[in-house]
């Protein structure tokens, strides 16, 4: 399963197009939750908001992180057993108990 913001996201990689992605997904058997419960945006909400008063604290300024990167990972902390990224280090902070592959 993938959330909404994942779809996005996957919809914009160049040489792909909405439909394209639609049939991969129905191929692989991937659903798309379009229908992200308050849980998932209450822990998303939580998790960036002490992302960006860590990163103040620090000095580091204002946030650089999107919130979707936050609904994503709480989508797939919530409902889904894991997130497949090419970044695992950006998760791990906010969401240790997330398995990241």
């Amino acid at each position: 399963m993938i959330s909404a913001p994942v779809f996005v996201e996957l919809s914009a990689v160049p040489g792909l197009n909405v439909q394209k992605v639609r049939k991969a997904l129905a191929e692989t058997a991937v659903a798309i939750d379009f229908d992200l419960e308050e849980d998932v945006w209450m822990l998303a909400a939580a998790s960036f908001a002490a992302y960006a008063i860590r990163r103040r604290s620090s000095g580091g300024g204002s946030p650089k992180r999107l919130p979707a990167d936050f609904v994503i990972a709480s989508h797939a902390l919530l409902k889904a057993d894991r997130l497949m990224t090419r970044d695992a280090n950006r998760y791990a902070q906010d969401f240790p108990n997330l398995r990241l592959i």
